[in-house]
């Protein structure tokens, strides 16, 4: 197996894990922060965060254009692709989806924008889990 591929998989599994975290415990939570602490609170989340999922985020990006680039024994070329197109699928929700979200409650909670939330993540959640799910059963033997 390839060092591209080991690493791509160990950043899609990081983030699989984390984003089913922020899915079922951190995200719901938001709504029993509080309202006057609340805005203090997202600043330093949206913050935090981005320090948390960036460079994953970034190694996934960097090594599923390479395993595109040059396919790897373990992940065929068609795998690659829907391994590109589900992670392509991920960056737009997050950029179209979830930031615009966060961006609404860094001035207070609201419910509407916290609901949007929530179950925009699914999105993600789902795509994560099937990319992983994709790299696992193309690693085995």
């Amino acid at each position: 197996m390839s060092l591209v591929f080991l690493v791509h998989l160990a950043a899609t599994l990081f983030m699989t894990g984390l984003i089913w975290f922020v899915q079922i415990v951190h995200y719901p939570l938001f709504a029993a922060v509080g309202g006057s602490a609340f805005s203090g609170y997202q600043q330093k989340h949206v913050r935090r965060t981005g320090w948390v999922v960036g460079p994953p985020m970034l190694v996934e990006a960097a090594t599923a254009t390479a395993l595109l680039v040059q396919p790897a024994a373990a992940l065929p070329f068609s795998w690659a692709g829907a391994n590109a197109a589900l992670l392509g699928v991920i960056w737009l929700s997050t950029w179209l989806g979830q930031v615009p979200q966060h961006d609404r409650l860094l001035s207070g909670f609201l419910a509407e924008p916290h609901r949007k939330l929530v179950s925009g993540n699914w999105i993600r959640t789902f795509a994560w889990s099937v990319r992983s799910l994709l790299l696992i059963t193309s690693a085995a033997p």
